[in-house]
Order: C-alpha cells, then structure tokens, then sequence
C-alpha cells in the first residue's frame, strides 16, 4: 500500500473510530485500526466486536493494501504533525512508514486478514432520516438508558418506526425519555429494536448539523445487526454497525402520568440554574433536591413559585425560588437532583411543564415549546418530612 493524504484529515479519522479501540482486549489486533484502501480513498476501520466504526478520508492513492496499527500511538504521533504539509504512507508486510515534512516514522503493525470481518447490513429494514433530526433525538433520550448491563435491554434504547413516526425511548428504571420524531410522508415497514445506548452516543457524535445530509439507518433480516451511514457533499463518509440487544423493552406508555393535580410552566434557564445550585449542596444527601411547588395567592401576588433547595447535614444547605404558573394544588415533592438537571438540559426550550400529581408519584417534564413529542418522566424520591 502507499498513498498520500494529509495529517490533519488522517488525525480526524482516527479521532472517529479511535473511540471503540479495545486498548486491553484478549485480541490484539483489536487495539488496532484497520487502514485500506477502497475507492481511491482510505478506509478506517475499529471495532470491539460489539460495534464497529467506519469512516473514509481523502487520499491520493498509488498502490492498494491494506494493514493494522496501533490505533493511540498512530493518533499520538499523526497528530503531532504539521497541518498542511503532505504525508505520505508506505506499507511493506506488517510495516509501515510515514514521512511528512521533515519528520519520519516506522510503525509495527498486524496483517490486516487478522482484523474482524466488518459485518454486512442490507436486506432488511431500511429508512433515511435528516441528520441534524436524528442528532437530536439521540440527544434527548440516550442519556436516561442505563449505564450498565446488569438489565441489558435498559442499557439500550428503544427504536419503533409505526405509523410515519419514529420513536426513540430509553429508561434506566428511575426515569423515562421519549422522544416522537415525524417522518412525513414516507412509505417505511413498521420496526421495533434496542440499539445499545453507546452505538447510538457514536453514531450522534458523527452527525453534522447539515439539513442537507440524510442518515441511512438499515438492519439486516433477522434484526441482529444495526447500520447507520452518512455522507457528506466534501466526499465524507462514515458507518456505525452494532449489534442489537435481545429482549423486550418495557412498555413505558404505562409509565407516563395521564394525569395531574398541579402544573407549574417555568423558565427553563431559571429552574435549571436553581437545580444546578442545589445539587451542589445534594450530593452529600443521596442527590435529594425537594421542590415547594406555590400557587399564587391573588392580591398583590400574581404569580407562583416554585422552591428548590437541598440540605446537607455537614455542608450545610440552599434555597431558590423561581417564578412559575402553578395551576391546581401546593404540592411539595423531592427527586434526584442529576436526573432533574439532566431532563432540564435536555429540553431544548425556553419554557418546561413540570406536571406532578403527588409526593409519591412520578414528575412528568416537557417542553412548553419546542421539539413536539418529547416527555420525560422522573420517579420521585421518598423523603422523611
């Protein structure tokens, strides 16, 4: 193999596959990139068997081949180069060698037969979507999956295509985001499949906030594998397959309050700014932040408020109170202070309903405005009076 290509989009590529580089895997090969060429470009490739990502920059190619590197020292060291001075790469057996400007570099590395065939989607389900809609969708629910594997199918998050809408939901057991993404007017089959919360995390950091660029989303017949692929105007492509995980989600319609005996609509910046100060004060007290949800009382008091305070027996502890329109009955209710934050800064718009029907029961947040579809339910925290 031997090509030339510059350091900085050869740094920007390793930057998108480094990211599943398994640096202590059983396999060593896995610690690796693979580099190939393929369609006068070259191809990265990284995988941890479990997900596996693919993305192609430019380069001047000269002779095709293909070879495996250790993915951090070739990022390490290509990223110490000049930007704009040609690099060029030379591969012999299990060797390479790069030289840009005055700087040259020889590189061990593995063959690239060892590497783990990339798995082929196709025959199955497919749809496209805009990106930047994707992007955000991602956003607004991966966060709430669970960070571990103990519940698998809570480690990943739900993707339903029914009735020209996509669905994405993700609930680790103490909270729920879904979000309804539109389709339009496409002829898409129905589907239903858990894709692992850290696919989907690689797969929005890749996304660029280009209305122009639409995201391929396919899965193979027995659903057992996940694409998602996008290209750019400037030549850029990039793929994320992963595994899908086995089992059946929770029915979280049942999880959703249809109800409720007070909302508050507040200023999300406010309430989030209050929230923010009392986790700092929460987090020696189980994350406990209490919410005093006040109507207004008429007169000279036209508004309500909303208090969020925590308390700390050894720090100490705070208040703040934000004015809101509290419908229906005062009401005082606790949750944990990091879920609250992160549904507040997950919103994405200027106002939020805060929906709660009793001190033992969950909060339902949403936008007042905004991305339509979107709710977040919080399990509440039971705390001694």
């Amino acid at each position: 193999m031997k090509l030339t290509c510059l350091p900085e989009k050869l740094n920007e590529g390793l930057a998108a596959v480094g990211r599943v580089v398994a640096p202590r895997g059983t396999l060593p090969v896995l610690g690796n990139v693979l580099l190939q060429t393929e369609g006068g470009q070259l191809k990265l490739a990284a995988t941890n068997l479990e997900l596996t990502v693919v993305c192609w920059i430019g380069a001047k190619v000269e002779e095709e081949g293909a070879i495996t590197l250790p993915a951090r020292l070739l990022a390490d060291y290509v990223g110490l180069l000049s930007a704009g001075e040609v690099m060029d790469l030379e591969v012999s057996g299990t060797k390479a060698h790069l030289s840009c400007g005055r700087s040259d570099a020889n590189i061990s590395g593995i063959d690239a037969e060892d590497f783990p065939a990339i798995p082929a989607v196709s025959g199955g389900f497919g749809l496209k979507i805009s990106a930047p809609r994707l992007k955000e969708a991602i956003a607004q629910v991966v966060f709430a999956a669970a960070p571990d594997d103990s519940r698998p199918v809570l480690a990943g998050v739900l993707m339903m295509v029914s009735g020209g809408k996509l669905t994405l939901a993700a609930a680790d057991g103490f909270r729920l985001a879904v979000r309804k993404v539109d389709l339009g007017d496409v002829d898409v089959a129905d589907i239903s499949m858990i894709v692992p919360s850290k696919a989907l995390t690689e797969v929005a950091r890749g996304l660029p906030n280009d209305e122009s660029v639409e995201v391929e989303i396919a899965v193979t017949p027995d659903q057992s594998q996940v694409l998602f692929r996008h290209r750019q105007e400037e030549g850029k492509q990039a793929e994320v397959i992963s595994r899908l995980i086995e089992g059946q989600f929770p029915d979280f319609n049942r999880i959703i309050p249809r109800e409720a005996k007070t909302r508050v609509t507040l200023q999300t910046a406010d309430f989030l700014r209050a929230t923010k100060a009392a986790q700092v004060f929460a987090r020696d007290n189980s994350m406990i932040v209490r919410l005093n949800l006040v109507p207004a009382e008429g007169g000279d008091e036209t508004v309500g408020h909303v208090t969020v305070a925590a308390t700390s027996a050894e720090i100490g502890d705070n208040t703040g109170d934000v004015d809101a329109v509290v419908e229906g009955e005062a009401m005082q209710v606790a949750f944990n202070g990091r879920y609250l934050r992160d549904a507040l800064e997950a919103l994405d718009a200027q106002e939020a309903f805060l929906e709660v029907t009793g001190p033992a029961s969950p909060g339902l947040i949403r936008p007042a405005s905004g991305p339509n579809g979107y709710t977040q339910v919080i399990m509440p925290m039971h705390v001694a009076r």
